[in-house]
C-alpha cells in the first residue's frame, strides 16, 4: 500500500520501469479530480455497479429467502429441490457464468433473443452487451445471478432462527401477513441485512472480473468502472503512476464508506440499548 501510495506521486511508466518515475507531487490526483472521464467512471462505479447492483441483490435475496422459508414449497415438497437449485449459480465460477451469459445474450444465436422474438416482444435481436440502453441491466443481471445465492442463504439462515412463537402470537393478536413482515420479520433480519449490504458493497465496488470479461469496459468505455480504470491506465496506457492514484482513491472511498456505515450502525445499536 505504501509503495502504491509513493508511485501515485510519480509519473512512473510501464515502459520505463528501470528508470523509475519522477516525483510530480499531486499532479496525478489533480488530473484525476478534474477529468470528466473519471467522473463518469466514478458514477458508473458508485451508482450503477454498486448502488443499483447491491440494492437488487438485497431485495431479491430477501424475497427468495421468504419464498424458500414459506409453507408453499414445503406443501409441494419442493423445499429441498429449490435450495439445491439455488446453489448452482453460487457454485458456478464467475468466468464460466460470464461465458454462458454472453452466449445467452448473443444477438445472433442467443436463446434469450430467440425467446423474445418467438414471443413477439421484440421485432429484431438486441445486442444486450453492445447497446448503451441495455448493457448495464445485462451486466447487473449476470452479477446478480452469480452472487444472489449467498445473500439469499444468509437471509434464509436468519429467518430460520426467528422464534415461531413470535409469529404465532402476532397472528393470534390479529396481525396480518404484511404487519408480521414489517414489525417482526424485517427487524429480526436487520442485522443480516446490514452485514450483507456492507460486504456486498465492498465486493461489488472493487469488482474487476465481471465488467472486464463481460464488456471489457465497453461499448467504448461506457461501462468503465474504477477497477477496470486501474487496469486500463496501468497495462494498456502504461501510466502506472496515474493508475496508482486511482487505486488509492478507490481505497479511500471504501475506507470512508466503511467508517460511516459502521458509525451509523454503532449509533443505532447504542440507541436501541439505551
Amino acid at each position: 500500500t505504501l509503495f502504491n501510495l509513493q508511485n501515485s506521486f510519480t509519473d512512473l511508466s510501464l515502459f520505463g520501469l528501470r528508470q523509475g518515475g519522477e516525483w510530480i507531487g499531486v499532479a496525478n490526483y489533480v488530473e484525476l479530480v478534474t477529468s470528466s472521464d473519471f467522473r463518469r467512471v466514478l458514477w458508473n462505479t458508485v451508482v450503477w455497479l454498486t448502488a443499483v447492483g447491491v440494492a437488487v441483490r438485497i431485495v431479491l435475496g430477501l424475497g427468495l429467502a421468504l419464498l424458500l422459508n414459506s409453507k408453499v414449497l414445503e406443501k409441494y415438497r419442493l423445499k429441498t429441490l429449490s435450495r439445491v437449485l439455488l446453489l448452482v449459480p453460487w457454485a458456478t465460477p464467475p468466468i464460466v457464468a460470464i461465458v454462458a451469459w454472453r452466449w445467452l445474450l448473443n444477438p445472433q444465436f442467443g436463446d434469450i433473443n430467440k425467446a423474445l422474438l418467438a414471443l413477439g416482444l421484440i421485432e429484431q435481436p438486441i445486442a444486450f452487451l453492445a447497446e448503451a440502453a441495455w448493457v448495464w441491466p445485462a451486466l447487473i443481471t449476470i452479477i446478480t445471478w452469480n452472487t444472489l445465492p449467498l445473500v439469499t442463504l444468509t437471509f434464509l439462515a436468519a429467518l430460520q432462527s426467528l422464534p415461531s412463537e413470535l409469529l404465532e402470537a402476532a397472528e393470534m393478536d390479529g396481525a396480518g401477513k404484511w404487519q408480521r413482515l414489517r414489525y417482526i420479520v424485517i427487524p429480526h433480519l436487520m442485522p443480516a441485512i446490514i452485514v450483507m449490504t456492507l460486504l456486498s458493497t465492498f465486493w461489488t465496488f472493487n469488482n474487476f472480473v465481471y465488467v472486464w470479461l463481460t464488456t471489457a469496459a465497453g461499448p467504448g468505455l461506457y461501462t468503465n468502472v474504477m477497477a477496470t480504470e486501474v487496469y486500463i491506465k496501468a497495462f494498456i496506457d502504461g501510466r502506472l503512476g496515474y493508475s496508482s492514484a486511482v487505486g488509492i482513491v478507490m481505497a479511500a472511498i471504501m475506507v470512508a464508506f466503511g467508517m460511516l456505515y459502521l458509525r451509523i450502525i454503532a449509533e443505532r445499536e447504542f440507541r436501541e440499548v439505551f
